[in-house]
């Protein structure tokens, strides 16, 4: 049986170059039910000197896509179907943090609600993704 950290690891580090990276993207907490991470301001500015709300998509699907990942399992891959992003409130330093929680784990598709918030502890913006789930390509 494959552990969750091992499942993690392995969607993280089967596409190669990572978005997370460059986006300073830090998974700091995940299980099945929920998973965890936080993303610098710094550096995901949009010229306004506010968090870009692409930023805050590319967070929300990250977290949503790793959910379902860990929900699929290893012989089935997440593919994100939709994403929508509200943006309540600008965040202009520190750090914000994302938590995803289930909303529907089925066999072909799984949702899931992302809560960004700021340090102090401020909702700037509500996500939620659907991921169509499905059987790993032969030989992947």
């Amino acid at each position: 049986m494959t552990s969750d950290n091992d499942r993690l690891s392995s969607v993280m580090s089967d596409a190669g170059e990572q978005l997370t990276e460059r986006m300073g993207i830090e998974i700091v907490e995940w299980d099945p039910d929920r998973v965890v991470a936080t993303m610098p301001v710094a550096g995901n500015r949009q010229p306004y000197g506010l968090l870009h709300g692409g930023a805050n998509a590319v967070l929300a699907e990250t977290l949503g896509s790793i959910a379902a990942a860990l929900h699929a399992g290893a012989e089935r891959v997440a593919v994100g179907l939709e994403l929508t992003c509200t943006h309540h409130r600008a965040a202009t330093e520190g750090v914000v943090t994302g938590v995803a929680t289930p909303v529907h784990r089925g066999h072909s598709t799984a949702t899931f609600d992302i809560v960004i918030t700021d340090e102090n502890d401020r909702r700037t913006c509500t996500a939620r993704l659907t991921c169509v789930l499905r059987d790993q390509p032969p030989g992947q």
